[in-house]
């Protein structure tokens, strides 16, 4: 799937110039989130004198919208902003990664280790390459953000392709694609958990085991993959050909010499880290091991999925370190410190759109609007009482509109399990089918709403390259992979569905 004289459509290429220009125009994301936050202010205080049917399922009571405009709210608001912001989790996973990463870039060993993967990895496979591993990196919670995200503009750009190419790749596969992976993760045992207590409101007893999804997700990687694959080589690149690559590379380094020092620094360094994550293995593998729960290694609330952020420090920060100190790039501890200090400058504005992001997010959670949004949708799509492969169609571009405004998950599907699985098993459709269908639609707009907490950081790594980058500049990369994941995706479904395949392991209910 080469690149090489590909152009996209005129039709295409109006479509996406149209929507970049428009965004563009846009405010900056964090006056965006500024006015948005004022927004649900003023909606909160319109709609919260109004009596709405819709029943909250995680308590069982009508929705009531909080007023956020009352002198006890905004009291509360100027109480708590603080605690807000510094407990907005995507800033602390960020920032800590980012200490790490820091050392290990600024050190040499992350150049280093791409010089040498770019001499084994062919030209042609560099982009399916890029989105497998942003899709394997689901199991390491929001690692791709931080990491595989920015590595990807490197990585395309010393290969003399589009840098703003390699970071769409790498977003499609690490959050267009967050529900395709064939590594189980923490988001897995989350959703089931979800779909077993509303399957139960039907039918008391039933189980639903948390890889209920796991063979639909594994093949859904490959899908992802040639998709993104296609529509990077084929629509996004050749139309970033006219767009100049203007940003601070100066700092970027030459990736056709590795000099024996720097491989001899790099091996010891990587050594290092493998006998690390050899010991992490084994501390993880024995029996009664400290870093599960309950046996569990992918809850949650295992000390090993609540250590990643950490974790992703010291990877890159011992080997960098050592790198540094042993090729001579670090002559001194301070070298060490500065590195980190550079990474922090980096980051400075991506902390500003975080303060608002993280008022906005609060707002719209103590509003209660997004969840009188989600309620709603799925009332009105179960009163349409479509038939059963519509519905679940229903679903996913509900679930796909939604997730524009509500970002979290497992948020979303607290409120909309307990209305759409046992509606659909009343019409033979099993919950686990009902969950694929959630994680389709959950997925494929992730890429597309300024409104995603991490989506302001992927507008930061792009304007590395291209200083004009703006909201619109992004939309228009992204949103080929967004359409055609939501009805590709939506039809292998289908099809894997008709098909009679199973989704998961011990699937919970038989199918229709």
């Amino acid at each position: 799937m080469s690149n090489e004289n590909a152009q996209p459509t005129g039709a295409i290429t109006r479509f996406l110039n149209g929507i970049e220009r428009v965004g563009n125009k846009l405010p900056d994301p964090a006056i965006i989130f500024l006015v948005a936050m004022i927004t649900i202010w003023i909606l909160s205080w319109l709609f919260s004198g109004v009596d709405f049917s819709a029943i909250d399922p995680r308590t069982g009571e009508s929705i009531v919208v909080k007023n956020l405009l009352t002198g006890d709210s905004l009291a509360n608001f100027l109480s708590t902003m603080v605690k807000t912001f510094t407990g907005f989790a995507p800033l602390g996973v960020v920032l800590v990664a980012m200490l790490g990463v820091g050392v290990a870039e600024h050190s040499g060993y992350i150049n280093t280790g791409i010089k040498l993967m770019l001499k084994r990895t062919p030209k042609a496979l560099l982009t399916p390459m890029i989105i497998l591993v942003g899709i394997v990196s689901h199991t390491a919670t929001d690692a791709g953000y931080v990491l595989v995200i920015p590595l990807a503009g490197v990585i395309f750009y010393a290969m003399g392709r589009h840098p703003l190419a390699g970071i769409a790749a790498a977003f499609a596969g690490v959050s267009g694609g967050f529900s395709a992976n064939f590594i189980p993760s923490g988001i897995d045992p989350l959703l089931q958990s979800f779909t077993q207590s509303s399957a139960q409101i039907i039918e008391e007893g039933m189980q639903v085991n948390p890889l209920n999804n796991y063979f639909f997700t594994s093949v859904s990687s490959v899908f992802i993959i040639l998709v993104g694959w296609y529509i990077t080589d084929k629509i996004i690149e050749p139309r970033l050909q006219k767009t100049k690559v203007d940003g601070e590379t100066d700092d970027l380094p030459e990736f056709d010499i590795v000099t024996k020092e720097e491989k001899r620094s790099f091996i010891i360094a990587t050594s290092v880290m493998i006998a690390g994550l050899g010991l992490l293995a084994w501390a993880s593998l024995i029996d009664d091991s400290p870093l599960s729960h309950e046996g569990s290694l992918t809850n949650f609330s295992a000390p090993l999925m609540q250590s990643i952020v950490p974790l992703i420090f010291l990877l890159f920060w011992i080997p960098g370190a050592i790198y540094g100190f042993a090729s001579g790039t670090f002559k001194k501890s301070k070298d060490m410190i500065d590195a980190m200090t550079k990474a922090m400058e980096g980051m400075s504005y991506y902390v500003v759109m975080a303060f608002f992001c993280a008022l906005f997010i609060a707002a719209f959670a103590q509003s209660n609007l997004g969840a009188l949004l989600a309620i709603e949708g799925a009332q009105v799509l179960k009163a349409l009482a479509l038939p059963s492969g519509v519905t679940v169609i229903g679903i996913i571009f509900l679930t796909a509109f939604v997730n524009l405004f509500v970002g979290s998950s497992s948020a979303k599907w607290a409120l909309l399990a307990p209305i759409f699985v046992p509606m659909l098993m009343q019409l033979g459709i099993s919950p686990d089918l009902t969950q694929a269908a959630y994680r389709v639609g959950d997925s494929s707009s992730n890429i597309i709403t300024p409104l995603m907490p991490y989506f302001p950081l992927v507008v930061v790594y792009c304007q590395k390259y291209v200083k004009e980058t703006g909201i619109g500049t992004l939309i228009a990369m992204m949103l080929p992979f967004s359409i055609a994941f939501l009805i590709g995706w939506s039809l292998f479904l289908l099809a894997y569905w008709g098909l009679g395949f199973p989704l998961g392991i011990q699937a919970s209910y038989t199918f229709g």
